[in-house]
């Protein structure tokens, strides 16, 4: 049974934008594919007083290949990605992502702002993007400001973003020629189930040589993150097993997972240790 709310349903960006503005001490929610706020809604974690209904807000739609970034609308679905023969080139990390992304009726309307909103430690495109060094423009009736991905998450259901503001578009830079982006979800079945660790990784080379490593996890922390103390080791060094097996135990050593029903925290622990070291190595041979 659903609290009652009111529910605003805008036709464009700025109708949408000066809803969320007009709160007047109001709890005022955007609503977009809604695969997560409305459950949350009917579980009780949220009581919103009005939501803004995002469908009708075109601008929100879309994807741009530029010569330098690559950029896509808040309001992308998980099935546009999976249908975008230039994001599985540019980005395989977050086609794989969005492959093992819930059911089929939950990636025809799930957003991929919605699922960095969220919030969820378990987010599947959120490491993805991490490892693509994406950004986000936050933009209100007022103001639009750019922040990067890795600045976003403040603790756990905590964020940087404005109750008037909304996430209207996510872009990275195109990856380098010698560079392999891919992502591993591990969960208790392939498909349509919460993750028990997600590992994404993106290395890139020259001469040899660890020019760019970024590796992120799901699942086992407060918040999907970076793991910068493993990113480091690696970077401007020619990876040896022993280094890569360094980075792992780096990566293991700072997550700092939980006990529940999917899996232990010694367990997390033990998977991460491990899909790290082998997303690393398998890139650096196919860069080799």
């Amino acid at each position: 049974m659903y609290a009652p709310f009111e529910l605003d349903i805008p036709n464009d960006l700025a109708g949408a934008l000066a809803a969320l503005a007009n709160g007047d001490g109001e709890a005022v929610l955007p609503l977009a594919g809604g695969t997560n706020l409305i459950v949350d809604i009917r579980a009780g974690r949220e009581r919103p007083d009005r939501m803004v209904g995002l469908d009708g807000v075109d601008e929100l739609k879309g994807m741009e290949f530029g010569p330098e970034r690559i950029a896509i609308g808040g309001r992308t679905t998980v099935s546009d990605l999976l249908r975008s023969p230039e994001i599985a080139r540019e980005a395989p990390s977050l086609v794989e992502a969005a492959r093992l992304f819930g059911g089929l009726m939950v990636r025809n309307t799930g957003t991929v702002a919605g699922n960095i909103a969220s919030g969820s430690p378990a987010a599947d495109l959120v490491p993805p993007l991490l490892t693509l060094d994406a950004e986000l423009t936050l933009q209100s009736a007022a103001s639009t400001r750019t922040l990067a991905l890795d600045d976003y998450y403040l603790g756990y259901k905590q964020d940087a973003r404005r109750p008037d503001e909304l996430i209207t578009r996510i872009s990275w830079p195109r990856l380098p020629r010698d560079s392999v982006n891919t992502f591993y979800k591990l969960a208790r079945r392939k498909g349509d189930a919460i993750t028990v660790t997600g590992v994404a990784v993106t290395l890139a080379a020259a001469g040899g040589t660890c020019t760019t490593a970024r590796i992120a996890l799901a699942s086992v922390a407060p918040v999907v993150r970076r793991v910068k103390e493993a990113e480091a080791l690696l970077e401007g060094r020619a990876l040896t097993p022993a280094l890569i097996d360094e980075a792992a135990e780096a990566a293991a050593e700072a997550c700092t997972p939980i006990d529940d029903i999917r899996a232990s925290a010694d367990y997390r622990r033990h998977t991460v240790r491990a899909l790290t070291r082998r997303l690393v190595a398998g890139a650096w041979d196919r860069l080799a």
